[in-house]
């Protein structure tokens, strides 16, 4: 999960994230954040998700479970 909270934090571009850190805190969490989200999700993981799909994920733990999930 280290790799993926550093890939966050790059699309946040912010020093660091953490499992336990609430999405929608970030001011940098927009948008954009979320569609270069989805884009990496596809491109690193192999997994497609929506916006609708990320309305309910709080924190990045949550957006690292749902990734697992749709991994398996």
């Amino acid at each position: 999960m280290n790799e993926f909270c550093e890939q966050i934090a790059d699309i946040l571009d912010v020093a660091e994230v953490k499992g336990a850190d609430v999405l929608r805190d970030f001011e940098e969490w927009d948008s954009l954040s979320v569609l270069s989200t989805i884009a990496m999700l596809d491109a690193r993981y192999g997994i497609n998700i929506t916006a609708v799909d990320l309305k309910d994920i709080r924190t990045v733990a949550e957006l690292w479970d749902l990734v697992q999930a749709r991994k398996e």
